[in-house]
């Protein structure tokens, strides 16, 4: 019964080492900042977001641990990140601007990780215009 135990234990300690680095291949380092953010249009398709419409842009942001990416403004699309913890939610569309009233959906994903953490996010917006007026973040 004790070889039985011991080898039941070695084994067990072997799959966590080997299978245990695989369970985490998702997550980052706890200062990583790094995001895919795309934008499409149709936003009233029932179908999946990678299903919607075709895509009109996609940029890469990463924020730390050096600011670069393929966004057009991504030091301040990061400043403003950092402004409200990665929290895509808390960003405020700019008061005062004037969009046209037309209904043209356009549909922001954007993911990744923020500080470590996973980021899934999607929002529709009623047009080009209006999603500009979120700040950098979104102005691409």
């Amino acid at each position: 019964m004790r070889n039985t135990a011991r080898w039941a234990t070695a084994l067990g300690l072997a799959a966590t080492a080997v299978l245990g680095p695989l369970t985490g291949a998702a997550t980052a380092a706890p200062g990583t900042s790094s995001l895919v953010l795309t934008a499409r249009y149709g936003a009233l398709s029932p179908l999946p977001a990678d299903a919607i419409g075709p895509q009109v842009r996609e940029v890469t942001l990463t924020c730390s641990p050096a600011v670069s990416g393929t966004h057009p403004d991504a030091k301040s699309a990061c400043a403003e990140l950092r402004r409200v913890d990665g929290d895509l939610d808390a960003l405020q569309a700019t008061p005062g601007v004037m969009c046209p009233m037309y209904f043209d959906p356009v549909v922001v994903t954007v993911t990744g990780v923020w500080e470590g953490r996973s980021v899934s996010y999607e929002r529709t917006f009623g047009n080009q215009c209006v999603k500009n007026t979120y700040g950098s973040v979104f102005a691409f």
